[in-house]
């Protein structure tokens, strides 16, 4: 279905404001890893705190969130007709957004809010960065509504039809992310009185509680952004259809009720959480593979089914098959070998045993970049080669260079991120601006490998800048006719069970468990711990 002018840019919007947080991000970034490994020194104006809370929170944040609005509502879109229906919502949650955005930029770039990507109380930023990242997550709320009244609308004028799967996945990524979000809205309900200073202090350990009720779904957020790529627009270009439309369902809905209830394993080392709920918090962060597995299956499926297609069969016959001159289609499969070890690296920090090791290293930090860093952004990267063509009217001029491009992020991303997950493994420590700890032997052996971390950062860089350019040769040209760009459906999509459908018994189990695995922790805080309210600690 095509889609209109005023769609188009609605839908541009949200992509121009993730492109530009990502430059913005990056560059930060760069600064970041030079300063770890000696090259420069982080300038009074941009301290490296300064520095490390814009870079997370402009990438792992307003680009994710932007970008995926942005899928989302062309998938809804493209696949739901909107009978005449106005845009003012799609636009309203485009504007709360930005401004939202704008308020927290502002307010770190400051100085006025370097509490990291965490947000950690005690540490204290102004209130009005609080009040701008509230507005960045309502803001993402008003699309998920939007999403939902398109589908609801679909309902009521095809009973008895199952929803188009990119409209379906797409609201079961909202709905995951709307419940996640529930839990950083309250804790801005702890932290925005207290940093207007309307109460004398805040409760330190729920804060952290309500973080990670939010921090580790969001990471699933960016994930399900990517899987709809993945499963929806890749068969489009391989030619095939989704292999599965009842499996395709399934792995977003387990993700739905897998991913949320799972933040106490970032907690491992928190006192006032019994290792009952830890332990079972651990237990369904690993259930989450499942899912993963699923994909895995899928995605081969239809790369084999490509191949057969050619009458090509075997491993190698069917990777050669495949048209890696496609930047599009290059760029999300490399992500898809990144998310690989990025899984095998989520094992390792959801283990007691293991976590305790690596928690606060640079590990960590690794494990982080090649999980959002490399299969969210790297699919985000390479699906703009088409939809930004397809949403302007004009073709990619140099796809050469965009392929180019991908693949040197693929490149910069995997000696960055093998560079940190090794400084992690010798004891490296996260969230530091150095690694001068008095030129001993054991902080001598970090040296080499955030040099190599920083190579990493380096030719990632570069290859934005190449993203850049390419952009800009598209902008640059006329008009050329029209970019294809669509999403796939499967061909049994009419014969999946009618519970695959239902969204909303999956949100009523999804409440219910997590209901169940946040309750005990709460409980148990307010009945066993001493309360204490800090008075919090002014970062700048």
């Amino acid at each position: 279905m095509t889609l209109n002018i005023n769609e188009r840019r609605v839908i541009l919007a949200h992509i121009w404001v993730a492109v530009g947080a990502l430059f913005v991000g990056t560059s930060f970034g760069l600064m970041q890893v030079y300063t770890r490994a000696g090259a420069t020194q982080a300038s009074a104006l941009f301290d490296y705190y300064r520095l490390l809370t814009a870079h997370g929170v402009l990438l792992a944040i307003v680009f994710t969130t932007f970008f995926i609005c942005a899928i989302a509502t062309y998938a809804t879109f493209s696949t739901i007709p909107r009978q005449n229906r106005p845009l003012g919502f799609a636009w309203a949650a485009w504007w709360v957004m930005l401004i939202g955005t704008v308020m927290a930029a502002v307010e770190i770039l400051a100085g006025n809010a370097s509490v990291l990507y965490t947000f950690y109380a005690p540490l204290k930023a102004s209130p009005w960065f609080y009040l701008g990242a509230t507005l960045l997550v309502a803001g993402s709320w008003v699309v998920m509504v939007d999403v939902l009244v398109q589908i609801q609308a679909f309902k009521a004028a095809n009973p008895g039809r199952k929803v188009p799967l990119p409209a379906f996945v797409a609201a079961v990524t909202f709905v995951m992310w709307f419940i996640a979000t529930l839990g950083v809205a309250g804790e801005m309900l702890l932290l925005i009185p207290w940093a207007f200073g309307w109460v004398p202090g805040v409760d330190v350990h729920l804060s952290r509680i309500m973080f990670w009720y939010f921090g580790h779904p969001l990471v699933y957020f960016w994930i399900m952004g990517a899987y709809m790529v993945w499963y929806t627009v890749i068969p489009r270009i391989l030619k095939v259809p989704v292999w599965s439309d009842s499996l395709t369902r399934l792995a977003f809905l387990l993700l739905l009720l897998l991913s949320l209830p799972v933040g106490l394993h970032h907690q491992f080392m928190d006192p006032g959480i019994s290792n009952t709920w830890k332990l079972l918090h651990t237990f369904l962060t690993l259930c989450v593979v499942l899912p993963s597995l699923m994909t895995a299956f899928a995605i081969f499926a239809t790369f084999e089914a490509y191949a057969a297609k050619q009458g090509k069969r075997g491993f190698a016959a069917i990777v050669g098959s495949l048209p890696w001159e496609n930047p599009a289609f290059t760029g999300s499969t490399l992500a898809m070998i990144l998310f690989i070890f990025g899984g095998f690296g989520g094992i390792v920090n959801s283990s007691y045993s293991l976590d305790i090791l690596v928690h606060n290293t640079m590990w960590v930090v690794g494990h982080f970049h090649i999980t959002v860093g490399g299969p969210v952004a790297l699919t985000f990267l390479a699906v703009s080669y088409l939809m930004i063509p397809a949403l302007t009217g004009r073709q990619l001029m140099t796809p050469r260079l965009a392929n180019a491009q991908v693949i040197g992020y693929f490149v910069g991303m995997s000696i960055m991120s093998i560079g940190m997950h090794v400084e992690g493994l010798l004891g490296a420590p996260r969230r530091t601006a150095n690694l001068d700890y008095g030129n001993s032997i054991v902080s001598a052996s970090w040296g080499s490998w955030s040099i190599l971390a920083a190579i990493g950062g380096t030719i990632i860089f570069a290859n934005i800048i190449l993203y850049a350019f390419a952009l800009a040769g598209l902008i640059g040209v006329k008009a050329k006719g029209e970019t294809d760009f669509a999403f796939a459906e499967a061909e049994d999509k009419e014969s999946s069970p009618w519970w695959l459908n239902r969204l909303d018994l999956w949100v009523a189990a999804a409440l219910v468990l997590m209901i169940a695995a946040y309750t005990g922790p709460v409980v148990q805080h307010f009945t066993e711990g001493t309360i204490y309210l800090a008075p919090g600690a002014r970062t700048w």
